[in-house]
């Protein structure tokens, strides 16, 4: 359904634009109808970023994202309408998405406005209402309340809901329960797994290995901008092979075990030895210039559906 392709983006920063900035680089991965894929990294890591270039809130500026085979990079007028009404995000902070001013209802009303003009008034309120039941709301307590009177989680849920109002094949939800509590996160992640089971897209972005490891069936790691490892969700938890997957993993806080003695298995320095890099143990020739140059892939298949990147940008060293 959606496909990047060494996409990589460069921001402009500093007195003039005089610098650059890489917030992405060969970014490589696909999503596909009725599949969560979770996109797992540190603050920084250039998540937001790629969700962005997703949206087509910001252009690549290098490689290409396809959706159902068109370059999103290419669509203007119409042609870019018709993207959003099948591909939309939800993003970390849901009071910013609303106006004040205005009730809750007016965030449908903006979508009929450009989506629906012609719909009749009857028609229109039989649709929201279906649109907020699927997502376990119910109209009449949300619709004609201002934002500060609803929940983060209920306005998660409005917006969400909005999207299904359209063709939504593709949802990008960028830390979309980082700010609500512990309970109403479960209700939001077992509402995306249902529509996840109605064949919906998703694109989980999100600094949180356990979340990701619940709601997922692919995950993708990301550093600095970079793919480390990715495949099957049990497999890269459950046999993680970058240095960087296997830091994160320990650093999930664990009842049993404090963060001192974390640190302590994984050395003074904060990291452990993690033996060779296991992308030159498979293609040793790809030493002599950048991995993923020349013949050689960006990540190589330690097993079906799990890859992983060369260990040397994060070591800093040689292999």
């Amino acid at each position: 359904m959606l496909s990047l392709e060494k996409v990589s983006k460069v921001y402009r920063v500093g007195t003039f634009g005089g610098k650059e900035l890489p917030a992405a680089t060969l970014v490589t991965f696909d999503i596909r109808g009725g599949e969560v894929v979770s996109l797992i990294g540190e603050s920084g890591s250039g998540k937001t970023t790629i969700g962005r270039l997703v949206l087509h809130l910001i252009p690549a500026t290098a490689g290409k994202i396809s959706f159902e085979g068109t370059d999103i990079a290419t669509l203007r007028g119409a042609a870019l309408k018709d993207y959003y009404r099948h591909v939309q995000g939800v993003f970390q902070d849901p009071f910013s998405s609303y106006n004040p001013i205005f009730k809750a209802d007016h965030v449908f009303g903006m979508i009929r406005g450009v989506y629906f003009a012609g719909m009749k008034d009857a028609e229109w309120a039989s649709r929201v209402e279906s649109s907020l039941q699927a997502v376990g709301l119910d109209p009449g307590q949300v619709l004609h309340k201002y934002p500060h009177q609803l929940s983060g989680g209920q306005l998660q849920r409005v917006l969400i809901a909005r999207a299904l109002l359209l063709d939504i094949q593709l949802l990008v939800a960028d830390e979309i329960i980082s700010m609500l509590d512990a309970s109403t996160r479960i209700d939001v992640l077992n509402l995306l797994g249902d529509l996840r089971g109605r064949g919906l897209g998703i694109l989980f972005i999100t600094h949180d290995l356990s979340l990701g490891y619940y709601s997922s069936q692919r995950t993708v790691i990301l550093w600095r901008g970079m793919v480390v490892e990715m495949g099957a969700t049990e497999k890269v938890y459950g046999n993680p092979v970058h240095p960087y997957t296997k830091m994160l993993i320990a650093a999930v806080p664990q009842l049993h075990k404090r963060w001192s003695q974390v640190a302590l298995e994984l050395g003074a320095s904060g990291t452990a030895d993690f033996g060779p890099c296991v992308y030159h143990a498979m293609y040793p020739e790809s030493r002599a210039t950048s991995a993923g140059g020349g013949a050689w892939p960006a990540l190589a298949e330690v097993e079906e559906d799990h890859l992983v990147a060369c260990f040397h940008p994060y070591l800093g060293g040689g292999c």
